[in-house]
């Protein structure tokens, strides 16, 4: 059966650069990267009004998105510091640093973290004109911001905003990034005085240590990757290397864990994603780191992919493993990556990004039976090595793409299952900061 299989395996693959999508799918247009970060690849977004911000392992880009087929570059910020995702609120943006520089300048270079003065964390910009952000204030903190997620205050502290930053990788050489490090920082900005942000709390997650023996871990859990709120109904999930958590945030400073998970085909907790109800979380495992190929038949259907957990009486009930159906070439890193849901009402639907694997759209409705219904991606990278789509996130009738060296890609899928999406608007998605849809009016 072996050979009549890989034959045929190989001829779906496309050729070296190709895009291919399924009949429901068009590649809208395609924005190369901007000069000065043509050499470093692309990362997260985030979307406010008619702009969308691109981070960059070198910096950050705006692009003007009001008309999806003719979207443009706006400006972009040289400022280097992996991996640079990326939040939006108001006029303030927020980018994670998670390489140890000299200092927290945009002119900075790499020093180890063995170096005390050494520096990495969180830099705000200010970007009320977009064509000519602003350097706001930089925020320091332990072992760095490998990402960031932001949380709107609440009540009578609507006039804050809070960062949870993920961050992990300590070593007892690192002075600022010591080990356990089973915690996550927490970052208070005054929305009037943004030069006033620093660090309130440190809340450890993982008091009795978290999940380090399992075998095939990427890596032994010592903080999160990632975390994502649904602000409004006071809960987020947190994907911590090993472990899966669910927290109460209802108090913003100090969340608390109150359901806790660990998966024996989960090498590494990477996202994590709530439908609209908030009675569901998908999580996804970047086996290989996002480096290897495990879109093969040799890695099989439930690793490197995504895991859809009921939530039952607060706790998380696992129902099934979800994996694109199409096979990568060998050549080609590709694993369960950044999505986000496409706001259809009464069906959970979801796109997400699976580096060389493209973009995937994907019916959860079902827990127990995920089904892809549409794709796009392109085939390898022509010179080979590592590439794809970091992320990709639908956003007022439009699929976004963060490809690492393609650039900015905008999509369109044309379905019966999601067209109903379209009578949603947003003002804002940072895909971290999930927020419930209506059919018709506004979310953020």
């Amino acid at each position: 059966m072996l050979t009549s299989t890989v034959p045929a395996q190989a001829a779906d693959i496309p050729p070296p650069g190709t895009v291919v999508t399924s009949p429901n799918v068009s590649h809208v247009t395609n924005v190369p990267k901007p000069p000065g970060l043509e050499g470093t690849i692309n990362t997260d977004m985030a979307f406010q009004g008619d702009y969308a911000y691109v981070g960059n392992y070198g910096g950050f880009s705006i692009y003007d998105i009001r008309k999806p087929k003719k979207t443009a570059l706006v400006s972009s910020v040289v400022c280097p510091g992996s991996q640079m995702d990326v939040s939006v609120y108001g006029d303030l943006l927020f980018t994670a640093v998670d390489s140890s520089r000299n200092n927290d300048s945009c002119s900075s270079t790499s020093q180890s973290a063995s170096i005390k003065e050494s520096w990495e964390g969180v830099r705000i910009f200010d970007i009320s004109d977009k064509k000519n952000p602003k350097y706001v204030k930089a925020v320091e903190t332990n072992c760095g911001s490998h990402t960031l997620t932001l949380v709107p205050g609440k009540g009578k502290d609507r006039r804050n905003v809070y960062l949870y930053v993920s961050s992990y990788n300590p070593s007892a050489s690192f002075p600022d990034c010591q080990p356990p490090h089973d915690k996550i920082s927490i970052i208070k900005v005054p929305l009037g005085d943004p030069t006033a942000a620093a660090v309130v709390a440190t809340p450890v997650v993982f008091p009795d240590g978290g999940n380090e023996t399992q075998p095939g871990l990427l890596l032994p859990t010592s903080g999160c990757h990632d975390i994502t709120v649904y602000a409004e109904k006071d809960i987020a999930a947190g994907a911590c290397m090993g472990d899966g958590v669910l927290f109460d945030i209802s108090n913003r400073e100090n969340p608390v864990v109150t359901a806790h998970v660990t998966d024996p085909n989960f090498a590494f907790w990477h996202s994590a994603t709530f439908n609209n109800e908030g009675t569901k979380v998908i999580f996804t495992d970047e086996l290989g780191g996002g480096g290897a190929a495990t879109c093969n038949e040799a890695t099989g259907p439930n690793r490197g992919a995504d895991a859809v957990f009921d939530i039952v009486g607060g706790g998380l009930a696992f129902k099934s493993y979800f994996k694109i159906p199409r096979y990568q070439a060998d050549t080609e890193n590709c694993v369960a990556h950044n999505g986000s849901l496409i706001p259809v009402k009464g069906r959970d639907i979801m796109v997400q990004a699976w580096y060389q694997g493209g973009v995937s759209v994907m019916d959860f409705t079902d827990s127990a039976h995920p089904q892809e219904i549409a794709f796009f991606e392109r085939g390898p990278e022509p010179n080979g090595g590592g590439g794809g789509i970091w992320s990709a996130y639908y956003y007022n009738g439009y699929i976004y793409g963060s490809d690492f060296h393609n650039g900015f890609d905008v999509i369109k899928i044309n379905d019966r299952r999601t067209d109903s999406a379209r009578s949603v608007h947003l003002d804002r998605l940072n895909v971290q900061t999930q927020a419930s849809y209506r059919e018709r009016g506004h979310g953020g």
